[in-house]
This record gives C-alpha cells, structure tokens and sequence, in this order.
C-alpha cells in the first residue's frame, strides 16, 4: 500500500474516486465486534476538525496546518497512535478551545502519515467508537481530555424494521450513485460489499453531501435505528435534487448543443460569406438599423420596424422566413414613407408642357388645370381620381406623363390588363414561401415618393377567378376616404396614398363594376376628327418618326394635302396608332433610298403616297348614293370610336314575313320588328295600305355580316329604310341619322354623340337626324367639328320621314 496513492473513503464511496488507487479493506462484523470490546482510555489528546465529522469504523483524511494539530499528530503516531477527533463548530475559528469544538466525537486510529511539501500533513484515520469529552486537562501545547464512552442503543437482531431501513439505504445509496455524475459506477460493488449494518449507516452518514453541524447531530444520535431513519429522509432529500438536478442539466444539454450546433454552422457560414467578398447577416442587419436612424418615420411605423429587425436577428438564416423576413425589411427602408415630390405650380408652364405633348383633349386638359390651381390655394388637397374613358390611340396613357412632368411629380403606371388575382393588389400574406407586396406598394418603393402620378392602365379589362377579384381589391385604393390607410397584406400596416394621384383609363365604363365606377370622375375623350388628325400628325408624329428612323425635315418633308389622303384613305380609327404606322412606312421608303443612293422625292406627293401605301382601301365608310330604295346610312358607336353603318332593305311577294340578317343582336332585331309594326298600325300615315303590306315579305340587311351588331340606335335607320321600300320613295341625299323607337312612335335619345358625328363627318354626310333630347350632347361639341352639318331634331318617328324621305321615286320603282 505503500507504493500506491491513498484516497479518503468519503470520496470513495459517493463522491469522487480514482480507480488506479489501492482502497483500505471495508469493515467487517468481525471487526466492528472487536473495535467494541476495545478499552477507552481515560485521557485523549484532542484534534478539532473544521470541515468533516469522523464517524465509527469510517476512514478518511484530513490534512492538517496548524502547528497544534501537526504536533499532536506527529506525538501520537509515535505512540500508541490513538487521538480524539472532534469537529470545530465554526471552522473560522483558527485558535479553537473547548467552547468551540461540539462535547461528542470518534476515538480514531493513525493509520497513516503523508509529509505535503507545502509543510503540511495529511493523516489517514479510521474511526473507532463514539466518545464524550468529560474535562480538558491541558489545552497546550494540544487539547488533551478525559472522554468517556457513549453507548450506542443498538436494535434487536430480529427488527425486521430496522433491517428494511438498512436495506432501503442500502437501495438509495445505489440509486444515488447511478444517479450522480460525479461517482464512479464502481462505488456501488463498495455499498453492496458491506455487511455491517451500523457501518452501512456511518459510511452512508460521513460521504453524504451533509452540513458538519447536520452530520454532528446524526454522530450524536444514540439509537442506531432513529440515526438510520434521519439517514434515510436525508438520503431520499439528496436523490430527489440529483434527479432535480440531472432533468435540467439534460434540458439544457440539449438546447445547448442544438445552439452550438448552429453557432458553429453560422460561423461557418460567415467565414465563407466573408471569403466570397459577401456581407454577414450580423453586419447586414447592422446596416438595416443605421439606415433606419436616417429615415423621419413616425412613432408607430418606427415601433413595428424594431420589432420586426428582432424577429430578424433571432431568425435561423437558413430557415426559409428569414429570406421573406429581410424582404420586408428591406422593403420598410425602401419605401417612401412621408417623402412627397414638391409640387410645380406655375399653371401657365402646365398648360404649355400639355399643350405641347396633346393636340385637343380640353376637358382633360381644362379638368388637371382646374386642380393645379386648386392645390395652389390650399396645399393639402386630396388628390382628384380620375377615369380617361374613350377609343384606343386617343391618348389617354400618354397623358400621364405630361401631367405628371406639368405637376412636377414622379410617373408610375400599371398595366391591369387581364389581371384576375387580388394578391396582385394587395400582395400576399408574410406567411407563403416568394410573398411579396402588391403592385401598387411595389410601384410607389420605385417612384421613390408618396405622390406621384398613377396611372391605373385598362381598368376595364380586370378579370377575376377564384383567387379573387382584383377589381373589388381597388375599391381602398380608389376611394379618397378609405386610401389614406391603404392596407398591403404582405406590408401589414396602412399605407397614406391620399397624395397619390391616380388615372385610370378604360376603352368602355359597362365593364367596370359600379362601384368602383361611382369612386372615379370620368372624363370621355372622343375621337379626333381629320383635322385633328392631319394636325396631330403634322405637329407630333411625322416630326417623332423622323427621328427614329434617323432622318431630318431636310431628308423629307410632308404636306398637309397628303397627310389627309393618308387620314382619309388608309385609317379608319378613332386614334392615331395606324396612322403613325402608315407615316412610319412613308419614312422608311425614304430611308430605304437614301441608303441605296436612289432618287427620291424629298416632299412627298400624292402618287408617292399610292406607290409605298397602295390604292386606298377605307373608302368603304363613305356616303354611297341614294339610288335604291330601302338604304339608309345609320350612326353607330363601337369601341376604337364611331363608325357609319347601312342598312338594307328588300321585298318580295309573300306572306308578310320579316326576315333579318348581318349578324344582329336581339335589341337590334326588336327595332326591326317596332318598326314595322308601328308602319302597319299606322299605314295611312305613309300612304300605305296594311293588307297589301301583309301580302309581301321583307329582308331587312345590314353588311358586314361577321361583325356582331346590337343596340337600339339604329332604330329610326331601320323605320325610315322601310318606309322608303315600301313606298319606293327616295331617301335625302347626304343624310344619316341615329335614335331609339317605341311602338308610341316616339325617338328617344342615344350615347356616343359625338363620335358618331366624327364618323359622319369622315364620311361625307351633310345632314343628322337625331332625338331633340340629344341636343345637349352637340352643343358640348367643339363646334369646328360641326361645320358643313345640319342637325334636325325630332321628337316623333313621323318626323323622320319628313326629313329623311323626298317625294321622288327611284329609278325602276316597284309597283305594290
């Protein structure tokens, strides 16, 4: 033993041990039997100990410092090595004398001395029996006293109680070391070698993770069977905190190694970001905060960005909300919160910037004017939402920008065209994988302001499906009392798009739901008449055309002649698309020479014009003549503007019969059907009979057969190509005319005035029939566009043919 390294027993047993050092053989019921039958002495020298408390037949070190203690130790292992080990009652206590050391404590043996190269010792000592100390005989140059034995109050060898106490500790103690990581496994062979029932108790006592002072009251139990039961409820208080104890230190394991796991892994991937020239998630989320410093938000938009910046840092990088999470963060920097353009005021520089960019369109110009001047006076004006509704090609879209570069303000436009999924709107929920803001929040972050000028494009044209109806979704947006909290489900707060001025365009209002037709002011732009067209083409588009294909006015040049055969002779719209692409092919046939070397003809000329363009081909909307009865040339309103119509009429022997075709829609038809109706019920009145009417069936036709036809303003056209078939009369020369039927024989007014006289006037007509009631619409008619017509109003259907019909037969007249 002597060769190996000596460990206390304490540690031994429930605490720590060494598994390489040599143990000190357990004691055996033998050797407890004769440690009892040993004689006390009648004096010991007394070692006070200031931290452990010796218990019988346990062995245990204790290193010793102070000078008394060395002494007696050094004495006594030159003599008969037995000492009395008492515990100090405060350890802080350096001098202590016989107040400050408890009355009862364990004869010990010396069983070994080890010299520490500090100076100090270390002895190992064995517990003998328990001893009370009478009187101090001498307190230097150690305490040495008369002791007296204490006897121990030991139970009867068949108390079965006390044998399941002592198996119960026996059960705990092995519990406790499987439960404790600090020992080794191998202490629990120790606990089941010892056979000695008191010692079982002692040993258990000393190695206990005990207070000395709750240590010395077991040591001074003098029944062996209550000093085991104190054991015991000592014993199961110290297993419930180790399982205590062990059940958080594996929670916390766990969440520690899955952090660790995850720092290691995001410091990985810091490294590489860093290696690959990239910024780190720490360091973007750094920027994110300095650039919000700058920004002059207001408290609650601020409160929600910290909030949500948090959410971001305890986010795990690779999870797929974080992507989604520093997208709106970064779309809360972005956006132009409170930061509006300043507004140019100047209405004479607005006017001009308008008028140069749009030839005619006064009422949109006049309505933009009228709110400049507005804003002038009193700065904090909503914004007007208006509706540019008319043909294609008048303008509408580019209008936006000149009023947005007159307002000196940002230009945004969003096509809305076929869109059918309110998301696109108000964007989508944080909570879908790709989620992103709607278009309208996505095009304010790219104007870089709060104000611009929106131009909402082919408003009529939204659809919807079951991802929901985006036309419902611009109810907020277009409704100045509800838009000044604009929700965007993917910003989730209100958005102020109060500033914002937005124009919508539509080529009709019947397909825009009424509700959001109510929201707008609609402004109607009508088509242009030649005039307007020659003008806009001589002004704008010859000019632009001329630059793009890289030429100049001194490479070529146009008149105004030409310029309307090319109007009259190969468009038919109520825009100017086709006549600038017509313009643009006159251009490049002169590109085309130029680059050649060819000869050509710097001003173009009429034969020119037939040479690169044909033959013209619209001259089908012109008036034809008025040979035949029964043809009579309708107005009608179709969506690229108004247009001229014929309708047809022919009889033949019969049984009175009313066939129609071309393609007519049912309203159409019920006209066909008033018409001649109303002609029977009142043949006299046209110098009719109705039997012999009933004698002969009518076609009534109108050409173009593969174009769908409806409505009720050809209702008059129809009545007056009846009558005129029937009483073979001639129909005016130049005439035209628009306007609903009843079967009282009343006119009634109709829509689309104003394009139809345009078409009218392309085609020649001198004259319009129209309802009286439809007067108000001419006189809001430039009246330029109405020279060279003459307007009759009527109220009566018999007042139509009064107008429309001469006395004179046509040509070959039949006879009924």
């Amino acid at each position: 033993m002597s060769n190996h390294n000596i460990i206390s027993i304490d540690n031994l047993s429930l605490q720590e041990l060494d598994t390489d050092a040599e143990l000190i053989p357990l004691l055996t019921p033998e050797d407890e039997e004769e440690m009892s039958k040993e004689e006390l002495p009648d004096s010991l020298p007394i070692l006070s100990v200031r931290n452990t408390v010796l218990f019988p037949g346990v062995v245990i070190p204790i290193s010793a410092g102070r000078d008394k203690s060395i002494k007696l130790i050094n004495d006594a292992n030159a003599g008969n090595k037995i000492i009395g080990v008492v515990a100090q009652k405060n350890e802080e206590v350096e001098d202590p004398d016989k107040n400050d050391i408890y009355p009862i404590g364990t004869v010990a043996k010396i069983l070994r001395v080890l010299k520490m190269p500090d100076g100090n010792i270390t002895v190992i000592l064995q517990g003998k029996k328990r001893f009370e100390i009478d009187s101090v005989v001498s307190e230097l140059p150690y305490i040495k006293a008369t002791v007296k034995e204490v006897e121990e109050v030991r139970p009867n060898s068949i108390d079965t109680e006390f044998s399941a106490i002592v198996d119960s500790i026996r059960e705990l103690a092995i519990e406790i070391i499987r439960e404790s990581p600090n020992i080794p496994t191998e202490a629990t062979f120790a606990i089941k070698n010892i056979e000695s029932q008191s010692f079982l108790i002692n040993f258990v006592s000393s190695n206990m993770n005990l207070s000395v002072k709750e240590k010395q009251d077991l040591l001074m139990i003098n029944a062996l069977k209550e000093r085991a039961l104190e054991t015991l409820r000592f014993m199961n208080v110290e297993l419930q905190k180790l399982e205590l104890k062990n059940d958080i230190q594996s929670k916390v394991r766990f969440d520690l190694d899955q952090q660790q796991r995850e720092y290691f892994l995001h410091q990985q991937m810091k490294t590489i970001q860093e290696e690959l020239g990239g910024v780190s998630n720490e360091q973007e989320i750094e920027d994110m905060r300095q650039k919000a410093k700058t920004k002059s938000w207001n408290e609650k938009v601020s409160k929600n960005f910290d909030k949500e910046l948090s959410k971001l840092q305890r986010m795990n990088p690779q999870a797929p909300d974080f992507g989604i999470q520093r997208n709106y963060l970064e779309l809360f920097l972005e956006l132009p919160w409170d930061h509006f353009s300043k507004d140019n005021f100047d209405l004479k520089r607005a006017q001009k910037i308008i008028d140069r960019d749009h030839f005619g369109l006064e009422d949109v110009k006049k309505r933009i004017i009228e709110h400049l001047a507005v804003l002038k006076l009193r700065n904090d004006m909503k914004s007007p939402i208006i509706c540019l509704t008319g043909p294609p090609g008048v303008g509408k879209t580019s209008i936006g920008k000149s009023i947005a570069e007159a307002l000196g303000r940002e230009y945004v436009r969003i096509s809305l065209g076929g869109l059918r999924d309110e998301a696109e709107i108000r964007g989508h929920r944080k909570t879908y994988i790709g989620a992103m803001p709607g278009r309208i929040i996505q095009s304010l972050k790219k104007a870089g302001t709060s104000n611009p000028v929106f131009v909402l494009d082919e408003i009529d044209k939204l659809s919807n499906s079951h991802q929901g109806d985006p036309s419902s979704a611009l109810l907020e947006v277009l409704d100045p009392e509800q838009n000044s909290d604009f929700y965007d489900n993917f910003l989730e707060m209100g958005y102020d798009l109060s500033k914002v001025m937005f124009i919508a365009t539509s080529n009709t209002m019947s397909t825009i739901q009424p509700a959001l037709r109510d929201r707008m002011e609609v402004i109607k732009m009508s088509g242009y008449t030649i005039e307007e067209k020659t003008e806009i083409a001589r002004q704008h588009l010859f000019p632009k055309q001329l630059k793009e294909h890289g030429l100049t006015t001194k490479d070529l040049s146009i008149g105004k002649k030409q310029l309307e055969k090319i109007v009259e002779g190969y468009t038919r719209e109520s825009g100017v698309r086709n006549l600038e692409q017509k313009l643009a092919q006159v251009i490049r046939n002169a590109a085309k020479s130029i680059a050649l070397e060819e000869e050509y003809n710097k001003k173009v000329t009429d034969e020119d014009i037939v040479k690169i363009l044909g033959a013209p081909k619209l001259e089908r909307d012109k008036y034809e003549n008025n040979d035949v009865a029964g043809v009579v040339t309708g107005l009608a309103w179709t969506s690229v503007g108004g247009d001229i119509l014929f309708i047809e009429s022919l009889i033949s022997v019969g049984k009175g019969t009313l066939t129609m075709t071309g393609n007519l829609g049912t309203v159409m038809k019920e006209s066909a059907t008033i018409a001649l109706e109303y002609i029977k019920a009142n043949a006299g009145l046209f110098g009719l009979d109705s039997e012999v009417i009933s004698k002969y069936n009518i076609h009534l036709h109108v050409p173009e057969g593969a174009t769908p036809k409806d409505g009720p303003s050809a209702g008059i056209a129809m009545l007056t190509s009846l009558v005129s078939l029937l009483t073979q009369k001639k129909v005016k020369k130049s005439i035209a005319m628009t306007g609903e039927i009843t079967l009282r024989g009343k006119v009634l007014p109709v829509g689309g005035i104003k394009e139809k006289i345009l078409a009218a006037k392309r085609a020649n007509i001198k004259e319009i029939i129209l309802c009286h009631e439809n007067k108000s619409d001419v006189d809001e008619i430039n009246q330029e566009y109405l020279e060279g017509i003459t307007f009759h109003y009527v109220k009566m259907m018999r007042e139509v043919i009064d107008f429309a019909l001469t006395d004179h037969k046509v040509k070959n007249a039949k006879k009924l």
